[in-house]
């Protein structure tokens, strides 16, 4: 038997709505492989212990399924598959127990690999976005793959401070990898395919369902060493992917963030009950006894931090706001009126600029120019 024909099989499998990824792991283990338990007759299946009602509308279902049709289909769409058998599969993820029997993937997979997943908020703040993208982007400059699960917010700026500094990122979906969710992420999931992989353990065709993305995040917990939470609020689905990290033996970090940001109380939560505190790549580095050659500093680019933030006629609101520091503090309120740029541009500028170290924060929000030594 080719593993070509038993991951289209598992593939057909996958097809049938009552079949997930456990089911079709007690199939194999039951019959020896997928491809045994597509060809046995139905009286072998009645014969499984205590899974009368699912298998006897599998056994209908089965009878209408054309694996070669399923597999020009993948072909057509540009989807793969991979087995937890083969190389090139999540390292991290074929260890656990219930690894997916196949990942859908688009792009380029390399199994051996250090991968370090960033999660958080939805609904993130200009600060939330701007240090993911710093995280993401100094942990890729180092060679590890981030992970991330392609939504909103914090999800989306790990994805793109990893495709700034050159690096590899993969997305993990909760929903088939015809269907990218959310819809505004498209360009950013063209680019992931050509930087990294969008992957998936849910069949094409199949939807953004809310109970496929818990089983999203189990798997972008599952394939890297750690994870780290930038914002959070109390009940996050990024939590989630934090219940997932413990039980899998993975490492947990977390943000602090303003004290009065309600997207950081669940990050603080996790700082309270033992997370560590995460205020650069190096701090998580540290914790890694595999990454201990990664320490190092990274400084920022000027080209990846000009970027970041643009404005409408083309000048960099980062340039203004270095026009207006000196070496004399000036409050953030009369950078604003005197740049003429938006209080949520002002704050971000400066966040970047200040982790490029070109500006420094003294007390009561007033900004002075880091002059170099």
């Amino acid at each position: 038997m080719g593993i070509e024909q038993e991951k289209i099989i598992r593939a057909a499998f996958r097809t049938i709505s009552k079949v997930g990824s456990q089911r079709l792991r007690l199939l194999i283990a039951y019959f020896g492989s997928a491809l045994k338990a597509w060809e046995a007759p139905a009286s072998k299946y009645l014969e499984i212990p205590y899974q009368e009602r699912w298998i006897k509308e599998l056994i209908t279902a089965r009878q209408s399924i054309d694996p070669e049709r399923i597999a020009e289909r993948l072909i057509k769409q540009g989807i793969q598959i991979i087995t937890p058998e083969e190389i090139d599969y999540p390292h991290l993820l074929a260890e656990l127990s219930d690894a997916p029997p196949l990942l859908y993937y688009r792009g380029q997979l390399k199994g051996n690999i250090q991968a370090l997943a960033i999660v958080g908020s939805r609904k993130a703040t200009a600060y939330g976005k701007a240090v993911a993208k710093m995280l993401a982007r100094d942990a890729a400059a180092k060679g590890i793959v981030i992970t991330s699960g392609l939504a909103r917010g914090i999800d989306t700026a790990a994805h793109q401070g990893a495709i700034d500094a050159g690096g590899v990122t993969w997305a993990f979906l909760g929903c088939g990898l015809d269907q990218i969710y959310p819809r505004e992420n498209q360009r950013l999931a063209e680019t992931i395919i050509e930087r990294g992989a969008l992957i998936s353990e849910f069949a094409p065709g199949s939807p953004p369902n809310a109970a496929h993305f818990p089983a999203r995040n189990r798997l972008i917990s599952g394939c890297s060493r750690g994870v780290v939470v930038v914002e959070a609020a109390e009940r996050s689905g990024a939590l989630i992917t934090v219940d997932f990290a413990l039980e899998q033996g993975r490492e947990v970090f977390a943000v602090p963030g303003p004290i009065f940001s309600e997207v950081s109380k669940g990050s603080h939560n996790l700082l309270r009950q033992g997370a560590k505190i995460v205020e650069g790549i190096d701090d998580i580095c540290k914790e890694l006894p595999a990454w201990s050659n990664y320490v190092g500093h990274i400084s920022l680019r000027k080209e990846a931090l000009a970027s970041d933030i643009e404005s409408s006629n083309g000048v960099k609101d980062y340039d203004i706001i270095l026009g207006l520091l000196s070496d004399v503090p000036l409050h953030i309120d009369k950078i604003t009126i005197n740049s003429n740029l938006p209080v949520s541009a002002v704050s971000l500028g400066l966040l970047e600029l200040q982790l490029a170290g070109k500006v420094i924060q003294l007390t009561g929000q007033h900004y002075v120019l880091a002059r170099e030594r």
